[in-house]
């Protein structure tokens, strides 16, 4: 039988969506929105109504009438922690993403677009693997300070995809399988899978782990608290030292793999450098994380946009190659995961799990 979905992923000035059938994707579009218009709502879900409207117009001049659909899914946004997997969309995740305790943010509204499309044509709708996915183990919540527990927040739906990716591969159950997943981005998260369940990962937005093209990851906590109360920053600009204008681009003025790549190529010897900084950073990650497998890793898997570049996966297999063979997924591939973790559940290979 073939099942036709709908993903939605809602970014900061865009909002990506395709249709697939089965596996095979039919068309995509990345409909981008003029940032004046973005700007003039107060809070992310006051965008609700502007972005259904755009949706259905990209779909409507690709002459693709709705009816056609057997399921909606969106991308999950800053729910409150939850284990992996496939959900249905309810009324309490909705009402959650309005409220949006944890945080604004895009995606918040993927799951509102989702089951508001679903709804009106008597489809069900599904988000998959969610950012606020938190399968952390308790002795890896703690740090040296009871005042600051470890999140997890990380690329949940890419690194799941790519795990179950490789589970085919290695002609393994996920659920048998121990995994060192690298996703490597604009954000940086490497996430230690056990018996699928991610027992570890460095929060990848507030400065845990590796420097990135963008963020700061850790530093040591003598500066930096010496540097918050200098008077020289505000809390605002020590922010974005860590997110946005931390890592690489902090060092090289951009955070454009492709243009970092040039300089390199054209002799840059700092750009040379920094970019192993980086690496180098990743490479140590992975190896605490082979730590906490006491060895035992069947696979480390390097995913996101920067596995494209053949020079950041060498500089970090390299480095870690002696803990086990590694396997590449360029790419985030969240559409195609999204669909995925959808048609699972119109399968009856997996069962939606009920948000709560």
């Amino acid at each position: 039988m073939t099942y036709t979905i709908l993903a939605i992923n809602p970014g900061s000035t865009s909002t990506k969506l395709a249709v697939y059938e089965n596996d095979r994707c039919v068309f995509d579009d990345n409909v981008k929105h003029d940032v004046k218009e973005i700007n003039r709502f107060e809070h992310i879900i006051d965008q609700y109504d502007f972005r259904r409207k755009a949706i259905l117009t990209a779909l409507d001049e690709r002459g693709f009438e709705l009816d056609r659909l057997d399921a909606v899914v969106g991308r999950g946004g800053m729910l409150k922690p939850i284990e992996g997997g496939t959900y249905a969309v309810n009324d309490q995740m909705v009402d959650y993403m309005r409220e949006a305790p944890r945080g604004e943010h895009a995606s918040n509204l993927g799951c509102v677009l989702a089951k508001e499309i679903g709804d009106r044509h008597d489809i069900p709708s599904f988000i998959v693997d969610p950012v606020a996915v938190d399968e952390m183990e308790d002795i890896a919540r703690f740090t040296g300070m009871p005042e600051i527990r470890r999140d997890s927040l990380f690329h949940a739906l890419n690194q799941k995809a790519v795990a179950l990716k490789a589970a085919r591969k290695l002609k393994k159950s996920y659920h048998d399988l121990n995994l060192i997943i690298a996703h490597l981005g604009g954000g940086i998260s490497v996430g230690i899978h056990k018996n699928g369940r991610v027992i570890d990962v460095n929060n990848a937005l507030d400065g845990d782990g590796p420097m990135s093209p963008e963020r700061s990851g850790s530093v040591p906590i003598g500066p930096l608290y010496k540097m918050v109360f200098s008077g020289t920053y505000t809390l605002a600009e020590i922010k974005r030292k860590n997110y946005g204008q931390g890592g690489l681009v902090a060092y090289l003025k951009t955070n454009d793999g492709r243009k970092i790549r040039e300089m390199i190529e054209n002799g840059d010897e700092h750009a040379r450098f920094m970019y192993r900084v980086m690496c180098y950073q990743i490479a140590k990650e992975i190896g605490s994380g082979s730590a906490v497998l006491k060895g035992h890793v069947d696979a480390i898997i390097l995913t996101g946009g920067l596995a494209y570049d053949d020079l950041a996966v060498r500089e970090i297999e390299e480095r870690v190659r002696f803990i086990a063979p590694i396997i590449v997924y360029p790419g985030e591939n969240e559409m195609e995961a999204l669909a995925l973790g959808a048609l699972r559940v119109l399968k009856g290979e997996e069962e939606a799990k009920e948000y709560k």
